[in-house]
This record gives C-alpha cells, sequence and structure tokens, in this order.
C-alpha cells in the first residue's frame, strides 16, 4: 500500500495497466495524486507504477485482481471501505464485443455485463458511504458514446453503457449535497487494445479515432470545469445540454393514471 499523505489524496483506477487506464495514471499523477493502480496484468502495473513514481515523487502501488472474479472484486471493495486516503475513484475497467445477437457468445456477454456493470456497481456501492461521510470525493466512471448511439456495437456493451450512464445520473442526485463528485466520461472510438480484445482492431486507425491522451486530457478538463458528462468528441456541447433538457421535461409527461388516447380501444361495434 501507498505510505506518501499528498495532500490531493490518492486515486484509485481500475485496468490501469494500458490505455485510458494508463493516462490517467499518468495525469492524475502529475497533478498531484499517489495512485492505487489495478488490472490483471502484474508486470504492466510493476513497470508502469515504477516509471510514474520515479518521474512525478508520487506514491504508486499496485493491486493484481481480476474484476470479473468476485475474490478479486472484493478485494478492492475492501480497499475502497478502509482506505482514507483515497479521494478519488476511477471505474476504467471494461470489455467490448462487436458481434451481433446471432454470433457472440452468451457467456461472453454476462461476463461483460459482470465487468462493466456488476463490477463498476459494486466499487462504487464501496468507495460511496466512505466519500459522504468525509464530505469530499470524486467518483469518475468511464461509460461510452454508444451509451447514447446504441445501434453502433454489440448489443449488451452498448447496454451496459448505457447504464453507467443512467447510473451516473442517480449518483449525482444522491451524492452532490454531501460533497461527492461524479463525472461520466463519454468516449466514443479510441485508440487502445480496446479494439484488438473487441475483434475490430482497424478502428484503432480510422480517422475519427481519438488518441487516449487526448481523450483523459479533455475528461479532466470536463471535471475541472464542473461537468456531469463528458463527451470528448463532441464539438457543440449544447446539442448534449439540449437533448439532456429534453429528457428530462419528457419525464413529468409520464405521471398519467389512464392510457393516451391513441391506446384506448374503440367501443366494440365502432370500429
Amino acid at each position: 500500500m501507498n505510505t506518501s499523505n499528498s495532500p490531493k489524496g490518492t486515486a484509485l483506477i481500475t485496468g490501469a495497466s494500458a490505455g485510458i487506464g494508463a493516462i490517467y495514471a499518468d495525469r492524475l499523477a502529475k497533478r498531484g495524486y499517489d495512485l492505487i493502480l489495478t488490472g490483471r496484468n502484474a508486470d504492466r502495473l510493476a513497470t508502469l507504477a515504477s516509471h510514474l513514481s520515479a518521474e512525478t515523487g508520487r506514491a504508486v502501488s499496485t493491486i493484481v485482481a481480476d474484476l470479473n472474479d468476485k475474490s478479486g472484486l472484493a478485494r478492492i471493495e475492501s480497499v475502497l471501505r478502509e482506505d482514507q486516503r483515497i479521494t478519488m475513484l476511477v471505474n476504467n475497467a471494461g470489455v467490448c464485443s462487436v458481434a451481433s445477437v446471432l454470433s457472440a457468445d452468451v457467456d461472453e456477454m454476462e461476463a461483460m455485463i459482470y465487468l462493466n456493470i456488476t463490477a463498476l456497481t459494486r466499487l462504487t456501492y464501496a468507495v460511496a458511504p466512505v466519500f459522504a461521510a468525509k464530505g469530499a470525493g470524486t467518483i469518475i466512471n468511464i461509460s461510452s458514446a454508444v451509451a447514447i448511439a446504441v445501434e453502433a456495437l454489440n448489443g449488451v456493451y452498448s447496454a451496459s453503457k448505457s447504464y453507467v450512464l443512467s447510473f451516473g445520473h442517480t449518483l449525482q442526485r444522491d451524492l452532490a449535497d454531501k460533497g461527492v463528485r461524479v463525472q461520466t466520461v463519454l468516449p466514443a472510438a479510441t485508440a487502445t487494445e480496446f479494439w484488438d480484445v473487441a475483434g475490430y482492431p482497424k478502428q484503432k486507425d480510422a480517422a475519427s479515432t481519438m488518441t487516449a491522451a487526448d481523450l483523459v486530457d479533455a475528461a479532466l478538463a470536463g471535471l475541472d470545469q464542473g461537468e456531469l458528462v463528458t463527451i470528448p468528441t463532441l464539438h457543440d456541447g449544447e446539442q448534449w445540454s439540449r437533448w439532456e433538457a429534453e429528457r428530462r421535461a419528457l419525464a413529468p409527461q409520464f405521471a398519467n393514471a389512464r392510457p393516451a388516447p391513441r391506446y384506448v380501444a374503440a367501443p366494440v361495434g365502432k370500429v
């Protein structure tokens, strides 16, 4: 476990061994955070921790854990509950697929749900009461642009990221007055190994694909600006604001005890 006591506290980052998670580790260390890096690849974590510690002087520790394994997930939950130095959780770990419902393996889809939804939820539930009790803390949940553009990739993946977006809205409702910040980040295509695992490696080289460094830098800029939802690739931010305002305005229209007229059957003999 880390031994430094940074004024910024400690950020715990899941899926930190490569890609977006590794960039978050670099940027947060340079912002003055100590780090706890979690992931499955012990060698990569150790190399990254050694490099960041030497470069920034921050305390960087690692926990090798598979969040798809209940015991591994429980270890991270325990750390989040017990280590009072933790001031930020970055829920970055996740997996994707591009396969359709006709070709995807349902057991793999179940594992995706566990990692993208169950693990993220359990880690958030572990740390939220701790942050609320202290009156401070930041939770960053990595969703995806397909939370909105749901038809773009595998349906289970898109649905899992829609969950993360919806979950973030309710976290903000429940925690805002407790001093806890919640940011939901919606990356679009980002150039990482994510696409190799998903079975679509050529996406990394597409003209519309953002670098992981640009993605994380933009996400942290959004955090600094107080954004609740950050979509780095969306140049017209007002489009999101309008869409979100319309969604919220629609909700009160559901509060009717009777069906809409279009659903009321015509009287017998009047058809």
